[in-house]
């Protein structure tokens, strides 16, 4: 059995060197792959609090947009709350930047570029400035949103593909070496009692020999 799992392995002491260190050299990646799997499902958790807690700022803000909205058109009708939206000028390029956890670029996005209030009398009333104000709001909770969802993707295939690894390593390439040098040894030895018995017939027969002679 043990030869039919072991084709083309060597049983040699050079191979069995070989074999231990490359199985050490196992032992040591699926250790520092195990911990960087732990430490990312901790960071992905993490991450999976912070997304409900965003999802319910976003949530009010969304909210608080629409009712400030309903009661500016209300107080000034749709067409000044459309010509102030038409008035208004784009927002600049939003930065976004990475950052490397585990190994793991995720996103950074600025929402500085988005302003936290609208400036003294921008819209033709007070009530279409609140609308501002609010959807200004929700931008941002938006980026921060989108920030947090695009990691917690980036770190789920990452921990998929960690613990592929982890598992390849553990369940494969580790108990395959194991298997390998448990044959070499195993033949070695065999070899060692086979030369031990030959070595010991050998002086036995020199011995009959020498008395045969006297």
């Amino acid at each position: 059995m043990a030869k039919e799992t072991q084709e083309g392995v060597t049983p040699t002491r050079m191979e069995l060197l070989a074999i231990r260190k490359r199985k050490a050299l196992a032992e040591r990646g699926h250790k520092l792959l195990g911990d960087k799997r732990d430490a990312l499902v901790m960071e992905f958790f993490s991450l999976l609090k912070r997304r409900d807690e965003v999802r319910g700022e976003v949530f009010q803000n969304l909210q608080q947009a629409k009712e400030g909205l309903f009661k500016a058109e209300a107080l000034v009708g749709p067409q000044e709350i459309e010509r102030a939206i038409n008035g208004t000028t784009p927002l600049p390029p939003i930065p976004m930047a990475f950052v490397n956890i585990m190994g793991v670029r995720t996103p950074r996005i600025s929402s500085e570029v988005i302003p936290d209030d609208v400036p003294y009398g921008w819209g033709p009333s007070p009530p279409v400035d609140e609308v501002a104000r609010r959807f200004l709001r929700l931008s941002r909770s938006l980026l921060t949103l989108a920030e947090v969802e695009a990691s917690i993707h980036r770190l789920a295939m990452e921990i998929e593909k960690t613990k592929r690894r982890v598992n390849a390593l553990e369940h494969i390439f580790i108990p395959r070496m194991e298997a390998a040098e448990r044959y070499i040894t195993m033949t070695l030895e065999e070899r060692e009692r086979e030369d031990f018995f030959r070595r010991k017939r050998i002086k036995s027969l020199l011995e009959r020999r020498e008395e045969a002679k006297l």
